[in-house]
């Protein structure tokens, strides 16, 4: 029951947090500081103890799952409280942990009114992104889908900045729109498996082997793309991101970039693919173009921008275009590139936020225009902004370099000339990073600012970020590894549902 335990740990942290903020702002804090460390921990733990069961031993399947509990929850209906976990299970649970924990200590001094009331919706989104990650029935799925969404609404719409209101309300919109074609896709799925076996479920493993006719498996899953695409921010589905990112604390903005658009890449892998083969392969040319468009449209966007939080958002909507191409490309090369984006994008543009929102707490401006030369003034936020903007343009030896290697390699297998034109998003990635640190770090002080460098707090925060980059970038196995087992089972699912048991071999080999 360990992981209906971490999203429990979590909700009734935030109860807590917000019941005791009646007599102290800083119990809240510390509360909540303890409840995500002791969830850091507890993820660790599972990391070290199972992560190496996901390295496969010779023949992957799909479904392997290491850690796996069922409780009857609505049996009358065919709901069910399914939670699994794999190799990528736990890679994004370790990742939402992290980021939890940093979440926390940025909104230390940061939030100031209703503390108690912010922890609590901090948590609960935790909580609803770690359901999403474990979830194996496609009811508590979509619950724990609108569990994130609302709590990330009021953390907009109360603790944001002087458009909060609009912001909050367009990423609402949304991102239920979306859900609700999700939902009657997942509905869909239900009732033509229940007509055809007489069992009606929402279990992910039994509604895999579902027959569908083509033209059905193409409209239910063009519902879940819906729903991922737009979490994703894929163009033109992307415009609700940037007003989000550039109203909601920096807190929210980490959780934003770093987990909220990774439950899009995760849907897509963990469901579209699995669940829809067939139309998922249909898909696949359409879904790659709006990746490309989304590199080169993201990238032509972020440089243009002015105020500084807008251009990292931006930055979020062109690197999530390279997850989009290097899930359809369909060969491990590309989707181990997929996932290592999903970290490595993560941290660096949580990295960059963070930056951002305390450049924001200190001069109270984001125009770009406004700034210039503060390196000499704070060399600290200089070292970490040169740091995270280079693993944003791709530096070797950093994450991000590892990842949209990947992604390039396993997609020109699939596309030579999409691929050949996402790699002019490596130049523009170097235009719109360097940018930034001319324009606010180096260059001529267009205005004298009194400003006090990183604390300690703060540091903490950035050199945590600073060592998981660097890691990825020297010791990429350490995520690779993990999650083989279930990158070789989804890729092969697919290819053998459509190219067959013979032509499959094929592909994986030159995979390999």
């Amino acid at each position: 029951m360990i992981l209906a335990w971490i999203i429990l740990l979590l909700m009734g942290t935030g109860f807590l947090a917000w019941l005791t903020s009646r007599w102290s702002d800083i119990l809240p804090r510390i509360i909540s500081l303890a409840g995500t460390l002791l969830f850091l921990g507890v993820v660790l733990y599972l990391w070290f103890t199972h992560s190496a069961s996901a390295v496969p031993s010779g023949n992957a399947a799909a479904g392997a799952w290491i850690i796996h509990y069922t409780h009857s929850w609505i049996p009358a209906f065919g709901i069910h409280i399914i939670l699994a976990a794999d190799g990528l299970s736990l890679l994004m649970l370790l990742l939402t942990a992290f980021l939890g924990v940093l979440s926390v200590l940025v909104s230390w001094k940061e939030i100031k009114t209703r503390v108690g009331f912010f922890h609590f919706n901090l948590l609960f989104i935790l909580a609803g992104i770690t359901g999403v990650f474990v979830s194996l029935d496609l009811f508590l799925f979509y619950f724990s889908w609108e569990v994130m969404l609302i709590p990330m609404y009021f953390l907009i719409s109360i603790w944001g900045y002087e458009n909060r209101t609009y912001a909050a309300g367009k990423f609402f919109l949304f991102t239920q729109a979306s859900g609700l074609l999700m939902f009657l896709s997942i509905l869909g799925l239900y009732f033509v498996h229940g007509r055809s076996t007489g069992v009606y479920t929402f279990d992910y493993e039994a509604l895999k082997g579902t027959v569908l006719s083509q033209p059905t498996a193409f409209l239910l899953m063009l519902g879940f793309a819906a729903a991922f695409l737009v979490k994703l921010s894929t163009v033109p589905f992307h415009s609700w991101l940037p007003d989000a990112h550039t109203q909601a604390p920096t807190a929210g903005s980490v959780l934003l970039a770093g987990l909220l658009l990774k439950t899009g890449a995760y849907g897509i892998i963990r469901f579209v693919l699995p669940l829809f083969p067939q139309a998922s392969q249909q898909f696949a040319p359409a879904a790659m173009i709006l990746g490309v468009i989304s590199i080169l449209y993201g990238a032509k966007l972020a440089y243009a921008q002015t105020d500084l939080k807008r251009l990292v958002a931006y930055i979020s909507v062109s690197h999530m275009g390279f997850i989009l191409l290097g899930i359809y490309a369909f060969n491990q090369i590309a989707m181990q590139g997929v996932i290592m984006q999903m970290v490595a994008h993560a941290i660096s543009t949580g990295g960059l936020f963070i930056i951002v929102g305390a450049l924001h707490a200190r001069i109270q401006t984001r125009e770009i225009g406004q700034m210039g030369g503060l390196w000499t003034q704070v060399p600290k936020m200089g070292a970490m902004g040169l740091l995270f903007v280079l693993a944003s343009l791709g530096l070797p030896g950093l994450g991000n370099f590892i990842a949209e290697i990947l992604i390039l390699t396993g997609s020109f297998m699939a596309s030579k000339i999409l691929t050949i034109i996402a790699a002019v998003g490596f130049i523009a990635a170097t235009l719109y990073s360097l940018r930034i640190m001319q324009k606010v770090f180096y260059g001529t002080v267009l205005k004298k600012w009194e400003i006090t460098d990183f604390g300690f707090r703060e540091m903490i925060v950035m050199g945590s970020l600073a060592i998981v980059i660097i890691w990825l970038g020297l010791f990429p196995n350490s995520i690779l590894n993990a999650t083989q087992q279930m990158v070789q089972g989804i890729v092969q699912q697919v290819n053998i549902t459509v190219n067959g048991p013979q032509n499959a071999n094929t592909l994986q080999n030159a995979s390999r």
